[in-house]
């Protein structure tokens, strides 16, 4: 969930290290800190403060460091309030050595007790500051060295960053279930844990894997494991650009990515549509393709909004190419008992593909020899290179902490998968071609969707103070539901729930008053007049009602307070176009509120601890 970013090189580490830790405010974080070798004085400084990076600017001010090597990070409290002596990078009893830690280490409090007895003294209330002590405790010299010797020791998970100032031209980072990456620039090293970090200075990068130790300076950088044994990596290439990661005249993240939803399904469909053969090529999938015709049984895993699209395409490839589909939280996966074997086949789901829960879920089944698959929007991402194979988003940069276009990738994909397996079985040529023909089109239909906006605004306008939210939807639009109350929650802070529309007698309906509106999704599909009862059953207790609807149902405006209206496609691909009014009205009542849209409190945007 925190960020790192360290720089080495003939540059001022200062000016880059900042403008790559902005890049990674979208993550979320309390806290923002650096520290940096001083050349002129041949001394470590370092600058830490709470609140946002431009209280570390501010700070900075006046002071001349002339510096080419430092480390920056973004915290995200777990251990210890957001305060200075909390915020990284932390150091040793002799403000020698420095790091930046994310992830957490599970037997800190071992390990402070053992340093705390050999003499050492501790000022945080951090786990991370107890690998400063230790690094303090094998250091001969040698940073890698001593690095290696202490997280021998260490038990969880961590991106590590490290400096000394007895070894000043070199930065040694490590990783074990916490993403990080090596920039690979003209004579520089950028390390950061996000990609997004070094776009702009460089398109090449080395990503790190778990057990593995990289000691970077000015002009070169080695890999080893914690055995010394050294690894060959390849160097890979990020083709996301640095303007997809500015606003574009949009006042917020959240906003332009809701309305570069018709370019990003555009990209994630361009090369995989087969019109003449109704079916999808999915490259990612070449090498396991005949092994999928043989899957009898699919899993899905994932967290928040990337489970809800997990459940929608459980829906798709239950009906149209008839495989039985299990849909899990990845948090709880592993807490359950799976009948898992040769037949079948496990699909991981993250934007990030670093999502903690996902990757430890993924860890869990590969134990199992059970064929794993990919949804994943970050290329070279844990999840990218520990699955067998997989399929990308090919969105871009989701920048706000809300998923919006992310969301409508990963039912694409779906849908695309949907077509290659139902194909491979049950499904007919000119249904196929039906389904491409369909998607082809929704680039166009969400372009007609944006057109709305101002309409939703004014929706919002009407009910951006109330307390509680209802979103009830049925078959392939529960799931949208559920998520449109949770973007609701994520960033207005309002109290919503996402229900089944068949439920409401079983208890949600007891909730129902004139100061508890519900959002209804009733499109024209085959639950359609089932979602008219459920309408009636609201307004009949005073219930106020915004509806969503099919364009040209005008039967709708007659029962609901309010109508927002959608093209009609393809039951299947309905969701991809009716979260999109949700995704607004969601951000048109967080920002009548006056909340941080793009940065909500108490959330990051990849979680990368449990």
């Amino acid at each position: 969930m925190c960020g790192i970013v360290g720089y080495i090189g003939k540059q001022d580490a200062i000016s880059i290290g900042l403008e790559g830790l902005k890049r990674l405010e979208y993550r979320g974080y309390d806290s923002a800190g650096l520290v940096g070798f001083d050349s002129s004085t041949k001394k470590i400084f370092s600058v830490r403060k709470k609140g946002r990076i431009s209280n570390l600017e501010n700070a900075l001010k006046g002071n001349n460091f002339q510096s080419n090597s430092a480390i920056f990070h973004t915290r995200w409290a777990t251990h210890g309030a957001p305060s200075e002596k909390n915020t990284h990078p932390h150091h040793d009893c002799k403000n020698k050595i420095w790091l930046a830690h994310n992830g957490i280490i599970e037997n800190y409090g071992l390990l402070k007790e053992k340093l705390k007895e050999e003499g050492h003294k501790f000022y945080s209330e951090t786990d991370s500051e107890v690998i400063s002590h230790l690094i303090e405790k094998y250091f001969k010299g040698n940073l890698e060295q001593a690095v290696i010797e202490a997280l021998k020791l260490v038990k969880g998970t961590y991106g590590l960053a490290v400096m000394s100032e007895n070894d000043p031209q070199k930065i040694v980072v490590a990783r074990n279930s916490s993403p990080l990456l090596i920039g690979l620039g003209d004579n520089e090293f950028i390390v950061a844990s996000d990609p997004s970090a070094i776009m702009g200075r460089t398109k090449q990068v080395i990503y790190l894997d778990d057990g593995e130790v990289a000691t970077l300076t000015p002009t070169n950088f080695y890999i080893t494991d914690l055995n010394r044994n050294h690894k060959e990596k390849d160097i890979e290439e990020i083709d996301w650009k640095p303007e997809e990661a500015q606003k574009g005249g949009f006042p917020h993240f959240m906003l332009k990515e809701i309305f570069d939803q018709p370019n990003s399904i555009t990209d994630t469909l361009r090369g995989r549509l087969v019109l003449e053969e109704g079916t999808a090529k999915l490259g990612g999938l070449d090498e396991v393709r005949e092994k999928l015709k043989d899957i009898e049984r699919l899993h899905i895993i994932a967290c928040g909004t990337a489970f809800f699209a997990g459940l929608i395409g459980e829906y798709m490839i239950e009906e149209y190419a008839g495989i039985p589909v299990e849909v899990d939280l990845a948090s709880e996966f592993r807490y359950k008992k799976h009948i898992l074997d040769k037949k079948s086949a496990v699909i991981l789901i993250s934007q990030s593909g670093e999502t903690a829960d996902t990757l430890a879920a993924l860890r869990e089944v590969k134990q199992k020899g059970v064929l794993t698959l990919g949804i994943v929007n970050t290329v070279g991402s844990s999840v990218a290179r520990e699955t067998d194979a997989g399929v990308y988003n090919h969105t871009g940069p989701e920048m706000a902490v809300a998923s919006t276009k992310a969301f409508t990738s990963q039912l694409t994909v779906l849908a695309l998968l949907t077509l290659l397996l139902g194909r491979q079985r049950q499904m007919s040529l000119v249904q196929g071609q039906r389904i491409c023909k369909e998607l082809s089109q929704i680039p166009d239909f969400i372009t007609q969707v944006l057109k709305e906006n101002e309409n939703i605004k004014k929706i919002a306008e009407k009910y951006k103070d109330y307390k509680n939210f209802l979103y009830i939807g049925r078959k392939y639009n529960f799931p949208v539901a559920q998520e449109g109350a949770l973007k609701l929650k994520e960033i207005s802070y309002i109290h919503a729930e996402g229900s089944s529309a068949g439920e409401m007698k079983h208890g949600p309906i007891a909730l129902i008053d004139e100061n508890f509106p519900t959002f209804c999704i009733a499109t024209s599909d085959s639950v359609y007049e089932k979602m008219q009862s459920n309408i009636m059953e609201i307004k009949a207790r005073s219930g106020k009602v915004i509806a969503l609807a099919t364009k040209g149902d005008k039967r709708i405006k007659e029962m609901a307070d309010d109508v927002i209206y959608i093209p009609k496609t393809l039951e299947m691909l309905t969701p991809i176009l009716s979260i999109i009014p949700l995704q607004l009205f969601a951000y048109h009542v967080a920002v009548l509120k006056g909340c941080d849209v793009d940065k909500p409190r108490n959330l990051a945007k990849s979680v990368t601890v449990e």
